[in-house]
């Protein structure tokens, strides 16, 4: 879920007019910030070392 407080920034940082597109992209960048904090703080991410592990067959 994305906050009110953090949708009013978001719009407020986009220009007097925009697209739709734009819009949804913004907003979409919002949720994903939020999302990934959220998870932060819930101790629910990785260390980098984890990371490089599980995608090291993309990694090369």
């Amino acid at each position: 879920m994305i906050s009110k407080k953090s949708v009013i920034q978001g719009l407020e940082q986009l220009p007097d007019q925009f697209s739709v597109d734009e819009l949804f992209e913004r907003l979409l960048v919002i949720e994903k910030i939020e999302t990934g904090l959220q998870q932060s703080k819930d101790k629910k991410t990785v260390s980098t070392e984890e990371a490089k592990q599980k995608l090291g067959k993309w990694l090369g």
